[in-house]
């Protein structure tokens, strides 16, 4: 940034505008292109478009993806500038590689949440079952009713949490993936599904509260989560992940093919298809009003919901009690 004009004194500003694992990606994207650099006399800072084809063109090559080219592409920008990067040969051959090579979701298809919600409604009642069982449960219903990331599950704090008589809302302070100028941060609400209390998401997180009150100190630092094991230190989202990876494993879903993060496909389809607003479904997991990504992947008939129906179309249904 500085070899782009940036002052010195600016520089930590500058830099504070990336998220860690933003730079983490661009970081290695930044050693690829200092190596082809090196390896093809060119210079770092001040190459023109047709190097760039090239360095993407090695990439490809050597088997990027279309996403994987384009954080190279976002990451150059950073050292080359957004007009080296936006060319419009450079934007011509983003289009040949996505003819050649479309991108494809993940996940061709998901899981049905009903196998899940019925394998989690034997940990049930919460009065003799262990720490382990409860914090994997309350976890995992947290994923699904909320269609989050496990990092913005990972950053709940216990202050952020208002237990209400029909609900439980949460609300996220912390920054984010999607933390950007002119968004608002998530806010969770989950209400009492009183008709079916051993799969609601709201009784689960009141009595996981209330069984890890006793083990909290001061490493807990106030967030939800926290270890299952002495000294029960607060949990990142990996640890999350693995956890509700555990509950898909013990439900029966392949945990070979799907991950924690499937959550928000499995939770924001069902939701959907029960006749759930995409407005709503968008709402629920943090994509914007205009995004596309749910559309691409699940477009469905809609119809008008009220503000409870996400959690609702999830947890009301007729599922066996057992």
């Amino acid at each position: 940034m500085i070899k782009r004009g940036v002052p010195q004194a600016s520089l930590d500003v500058m830099m504070a505008s990336f998220a860690k694992n933003t730079l983490k990606q661009y970081s290695s994207s930044i050693k690829c292109w200092w190596y082809f650099c090196k390896t093809n006399n060119v210079d770092l800072y001040n190459a023109d478009y047709t190097k760039i084809i090239a360095f993407l063109t090695t990439k490809l090559n050597e088997g990027a993806s279309y996403s994987s080219l384009n954080i190279h592409r976002s990451a150059l920008s950073i050292l080359l500038g957004s007009n080296a990067t936006s060319n419009d040969n450079i934007n011509r051959f983003f289009k040949g590689v996505f003819r050649l090579n479309p991108p494809n979701p993940k996940y061709q298809s998901t899981w049905d949440t009903n196998v899940v919600l019925n394998y989690l409604s034997n940990v049930y009642p919460y009065d003799n079952i262990a720490l382990a069982d409860l914090t994997y449960k309350t976890c995992a219903l947290l994923a699904i009713a909320s269609a989050q990331r496990m990092q913005t599950i990972s950053l709940i704090k216990l202050q952020n949490i208002k237990i209400q008589n029909d609900a439980i809302v949460i609300k996220i302070s912390d920054f984010i993936k999607t933390s950007r100028p002119g968004t608002y941060q998530p806010l969770i609400r989950l209400p009492f599904i009183l008709e079916r209390p051993s799969v609601c998401p709201a009784l689960a997180l009141r009595n996981y509260i209330d069984k890890t009150r006793a083990l909290r100190s001061n490493h807990s630092e106030g967030n939800l989560f926290i270890s299952t094991r002495k000294p029960h230190k607060t949990v990142g989202s990996q640890t999350l992940a693995h956890w509700v990876k555990h509950v898909l494993e013990k439900s029966g879903v392949d945990i070979t093919l799907f991950g924690a993060h499937s959550t928000r496909a499995a939770s924001t389809s069902a939701a959907h298809s029960s006749g759930v607003n995409l407005e709503v479904v968008r709402k629920a997991a943090g994509w914007s009003d205009t995004s596309n990504v749910f559309l691409k992947y699940y477009c469905r008939e809609v119809v008008h919901t009220d503000k409870d129906q996400f959690v609702n179309a999830l947890f009301r249904n007729d599922l066996d009690e057992n």
